[in-house]
C-alpha cells in the first residue's frame, strides 16, 4: 500500500505579525511614560547658573533649602533646629565624607551659609550645586 501526498494539500509555515507591532507600540508607550516620572530628585529648585563647574564621581549627601526656607537631607525634610543632628546621622550611616549643597536661586543667602556651616563643623567636604550658564 502506497501513500501519496497530495501537492495541492502542502503545508505552509506563516506567522501573523500584524497584532506583535501593536504590542511593541504600547510596550514603547509605557516604559516612555514610566521614565518621565522617575525623577532623580523630588524636591522642586531652581538652581542658579554659573559656567565653571565640576563633577563629583561618589555618592553624595545632598543638602537643599527652596525658596520656603525648607531643609532636606536627601529627600527627607528636617527642621533648621536638627539640621546637624540629622546631617551627622546621614553621615555616619552612608559613609559619605562630602555634600552638595542645592539652594533655590530666590532662597535667602543666609540659609545658604547655615547649611555650609553645618556641613564644615562635621568636617564634610562641601560643593554647591548649579546649572551650566549658556
Amino acid at each position: 500500500m502506497k501513500f501519496r501526498r497530495d501537492s495541492r494539500m502542502r503545508m505552509h509555515s506563516e506567522m501573523r505579525a500584524d497584532s506583535l507591532s501593536d504590542i511593541m507600540f504600547f510596550l514603547m508607550l509605557f516604559f516612555l511614560i514610566v521614565s518621565t516620572m522617575a525623577a532623580p530628585q523630588v524636591i522642586k529648585i531652581t538652581l542658579p547658573k554659573a559656567k565653571a563647574g565640576a563633577t563629583i564621581q561618589k555618592k553624595p549627601l545632598i543638602i537643599s533649602v527652596n525658596a520656603e526656607r525648607k531643609y532636606f537631607i536627601d529627600k527627607n525634610e528636617t527642621a533648621e533646629a536638627d539640621l546637624e543632628k540629622s546631617l551627622d546621622a546621614a553621615v555616619k550611616s552612608s559613609g559619605s565624607a562630602t555634600a552638595i549643597v542645592r539652594a533655590d536661586k530666590d532662597t535667602p543667602w543666609q540659609d545658604v551659609v547655615t547649611l555650609v556651616s553645618v556641613a564644615n563643623k562635621l568636617k564634610l567636604n562641601v560643593s554647591l550645586a548649579v546649572d551650566k550658564a549658556k
